[in-house]
């Protein structure tokens, strides 16, 4: 389920070197920490049961050599991690820009996936703060989710303050539980005032 690649080596004079040395032996109570970066592979990605609970990542095979001429000894060290737990809904940014200006409309996708074992009919309302506006209307019908499915939707908003600013306000109900979630704080952009009102 995920790839590895590994973290180990730094670019010196433009070659790859270890930052260990050429040195391959450690000393007693001598220790170091090795660095690898795992992903979760695309077409696990959507899927709400493969990345839920504790998950198994693999293996890590470690063979280590006593002293020169001795018999190796392999020592294996399974690797788990425990994945977030996002509850029956997931919202998630697809798009979103860096960088806006102070009350122009931009856009930002969204996906959502159905985390549960039962489908939802989702509505959609946007709701204003003190620095969001949000554009077109609120309450409209997104459609039925199936389980472990996703459905993307594009929205419009505007800023009214300057500097790092949250997007909040994001309302998604199943009516078929009657069930509200809320998604606030999903993102920060960086909202600059226009070039027009700097001149």
């Amino acid at each position: 389920m995920y790839t590895g690649v590994e973290l180990n080596t730094v670019n010196q004079a433009g070659e790859d070197e270890c930052p260990f040395g050429t040195r391959t032996f450690l000393q007693s109570l001598e220790g170091r920490q090795y660095l690898y970066h795992l992903q979760l592979k695309q077409e696990f990605s959507d899927e709400s049961g493969a990345i839920r609970g504790l998950t198994e990542m693999g293996k890590l095979d470690i063979v280590w050599k006593r002293n020169l001429g001795e018999m190796a000894m392999l020592q294996t060290i399974q690797l788990e991690r425990e994945a977030p737990g996002y509850g029956n809904m997931r919202l998630s940014l697809e798009t979103i820009p860096d960088t806006v200006i102070l009350e122009e409309p931009f856009c930002i996708t969204c996906k959502i996936t159905n985390h549960s074992n039962r489908k939802m009919k989702l509505v959609l309302k946007m709701c204003d703060t003190d620095s969001i506006r949000w554009c077109g209307s609120s309450g409209r019908y997104l459609g039925k989710l199936p389980p472990s499915s996703t459905l993307s939707f594009t929205l419009t908003l505007l800023h009214l303050q300057l500097g790092l600013q949250s997007v909040s306000g994001i309302r998604i109900t199943d009516k078929l539980l009657k069930k509200t979630y809320a998604f606030d704080d999903v993102a920060k952009v960086c909202v600059i005032p226009s070039m027009v009102g700097r001149k």
